[in-house]
C-alpha cells in the first residue's frame, strides 16, 4: 500500500474558508524509507522553531502558541506516523487542531504563518497525478498495479477480480460454443474474451468510483481494443503499453507507464496554453498579478496557471481586490499568490498549480477569464 493521501477538491475548499488567529503551514520533504525518517523529524521540528519565532514576533497568545507547538512536536514523537511516508509531507495547525497530507511530489521546505492556511502547494498533488493505475491485461492473467513516480510499484487487490479469461469462462478453452449457441472458433473466442473485459471493467468500478487517477492499459491484440470497446472509465489513458504483461515485471510496468503519464501531462498543458493564447486576443487573459487578483475577487476567472515555488508575501484586499506587497513575509502577511489561487477556486475556477516554465511567459500566474475585467 502506498501511503498517500491527497487532498480532495473539498478539502481545498475548506483550507481556502478557514481564518484563524494563528494559522501555521509547514511543507518539508520526506521519505519512503522508514529507517531514514530520523532527519525528516528533525526538519520539521526546525521549521515549528521557526514558526514559533514568527507567533513571537507578533506577540501571539503564548497559550495558544504553547497548543500549536504541543501538536506539532506530538506529532514529531509519534513513531507510527513516520514509517508511513512518501515523498512529501504537509502540517496544517492551529491552536485547535492539526491536518497533515502526505503527498507524491517532493516539495522544498517552507514554513508560512498567516490567519490562513499556505494552500498553494497543494494545488500541485491535485493538479495532475504523479501516478496511476496499470490494468495488465491478456488471457492468461490480469492483475491491477499503482505506480507512483520514485516509489516501487503495488499491486492492488480486487474482489473477484478473475484469475485468467478460460478460468472465468468456466472452460478449458474459449474457442468452444457459446452459451447462446454462437459460432466457436475466432469468433466465439472474442465473445468469451468480450465477456472476460466486461468483467474486469465491472469490479474495477467500485475500486476507481470517484478517482481522477489515469488508468494505463497494458495489453496486445486482441485483447487490448476489446478492453477499449467495453471500458466505462473515462480516465482511460489513450496510450497503451502494447507488450505483452505476462511477461513484464511490475518495475518495468512502472517504467513504461512514467513517459505516458509525463505526455498526457504535457498535452493538458499545452491545451490550457493554447487557449489562453486564444483568450488573450480577446482581452479575456492576463500575466499581471494586481490583474489576476482583482479578477480572482471578483469571480471573473475561469482557468488558472500558478507557479507553486514563488511567493509573494503581501495582502489582497477583500473587496477590490487590490494587491500589497510587503517587504519580507511574516505573521502580518500570506502569500499574495497563494489568495488569488484560493479566490479563484471558491468562484468555481480550475487552478493548476505548476513550475514556472509551463506559464506563458514563464510568470508567478496566468488567468483565462471569463469575460474581460
Amino acid at each position: 500500500m502506498l501511503y498517500v493521501d491527497t487532498p480532495t477538491s473539498r478539502d481545498l475548499s475548506s483550507l481556502n474558508e478557514l481564518r484563524a488567529d494563528g494559522c501555521v503551514s509547514i511543507y518539508l520533504p520526506t521519505t519512503p524509507l522508514s529507517q531514514d525518517t530520523g532527519a525528516s523529524r528533525i526538519e520539521l521540528g526546525n521549521l515549528a522553531k521557526q514558526a514559533s519565532a514568527q507567533l513571537e514576533a507578533i506577540s501571539f497568545d503564548k497559550r495558544r502558541r504553547a497548543a500549536i507547538e504541543e501538536q506539532i512536536a506530538d506529532l514529531i514523537d509519534d513513531d507510527e506516523f513516520w514509517k508511513f511516508q512518501v515523498n512529501s509531507l504537509a502540517v496544517l495547525v492551529t491552536a485547535d487542531g492539526i491536518r497533515t497530507y502526505r503527498l507524491p511530489n517532493r516539495l522544498k521546505p517552507i514554513v508560512e504563518v498567516s490567519d490562513r492556511y499556505h494552500r498553494k502547494l497543494l494545488l500541485r498533488a491535485i493538479t495532475f497525478s504523479h501516478g496511476a493505475l496499470v490494468l495488465a491485461l491478456s488471457e492468461n492473467s490480469v492483475r491491477l498495479v499503482e505506480v507512483f513516480a520514485d516509489l516501487p510499484p503495488e499491486t492492488v487487490k480486487v474482489p473477484d477480480l478473475p484469475k485468467n479469461a478460460a478460468s472465468f469462462a468456466g472452460t478449458a478453452t474459449l474457442n468452444s460454443r457459446s452459451a447462446s449457441g454462437r459460432i466457436h472458433g475466432a469468433e466465439g473466442q472474442k465473445v468469451r474474451l468480450r465477456q472476460y473485459a466486461r468483467h474486469i471493467d465491472g469490479v474495477l468500478r467500485p475500486i476507481l468510483a470517484g478517482r481522477d487517477t489515469p488508468l494505463i492499459l497494458a495489453a496486445i491484440e486482441p485483447l487490448a481494443p476489446i478492453y477499449r470497446s467495453v471500458n466505462s472509465y473515462p480516465g482511460l489513458a489513450e496510450e497503451t503499453i502494447a507488450d505483452s504483461p505476462d511477461r513484464i515485471a511490475d518495475a518495468d510496468l512502472t517504467a513504461a507507464a512514467r513517459p505516458i503519464l509525463d505526455r498526457l501531462y504535457a498535452k493538458e498543458i499545452d491545451g490550457i496554453k493554447a487557449l489562453f493564447d486564444k483568450r488573450a486576443g480577446e482581452g479575456r487573459a492576463t500575466t499581471d498579478l494586481s490583474h489576476a487578483a482583482r479578477a480572482a475577487t471578483f469571480g471573473a476567472v475561469d482557468q488558472m496557471l500558478v507557479d507553486i515555488d514563488d511567493v509573494v508575501p503581501g495582502t489582497v484586499d477583500e473587496t477590490d481586490g487590490s494587491v500589497t506587497v510587503a517587504k519580507e513575509a511574516g505573521a502580518g502577511s500570506y502569500g499574495v499568490i497563494d489568495e488569488i489561487a484560493s479566490r479563484a477556486m471558491l468562484s468555481g475556477a480550475r487552478v493548476l498549480g505548476v513550475r514556472r516554465a509551463d506559464i506563458p511567459g514563464q510568470s508567478p500566474v496566468a488567468a483565462i477569464l471569463r469575460y474581460p475585467a
